[in-house]
């Protein structure tokens, strides 16, 4: 991954992240609709620091165990958001470009770990 593409992709965790709690706001005050939102809020903020860290890993190792928790949190969260559509507390109008997003930062994150395993081990 170059520079300009690791850049974009940190951005992109962080507006995924703003995102979030922009959703987590809107939600309405139910105890069902909260609980929910409260574990939605915690993986989608968390992507981005867990993607942060990586990019300042001291090993592959590193690097590459960072990045699989961020894209652990990523799958999380699209459950979340699942679970929010199927209760009936969110349209899935409403949330599928959220989904979309989580989607293909999954896809993103999943293609740098295969890359970086792919690479000879640092020493």
């Amino acid at each position: 991954m170059n520079n300009d593409e690791k850049g974009r992709l940190r951005e992109r965790t962080k507006a995924f992240a703003l995102r979030t709690v922009r959703l987590y706001s809107a939600l309405p005050k139910t105890t069902e609709a909260q609980v929910l939102g409260k574990q939605l809020l915690r993986s989608g903020t968390s992507v981005g620091a867990h993607y942060r860290e990586a990019s300042h890993a001291r090993s592959q190792a590193e690097f590459v165990s960072k990045m699989e928790v961020s894209l652990q949190e990523l799958d999380e969260t699209a459950y979340w958001i699942e679970l929010l559509v199927e209760a009936g507390i969110m349209t899935e109008a409403r949330l599928a470009s959220l989904q979309q997003e989580a989607n293909e930062l999954m896809a993103m994150i999943a293609s740098s770990i295969i890359t970086a395993k792919s690479r000879k081990p640092d020493r």
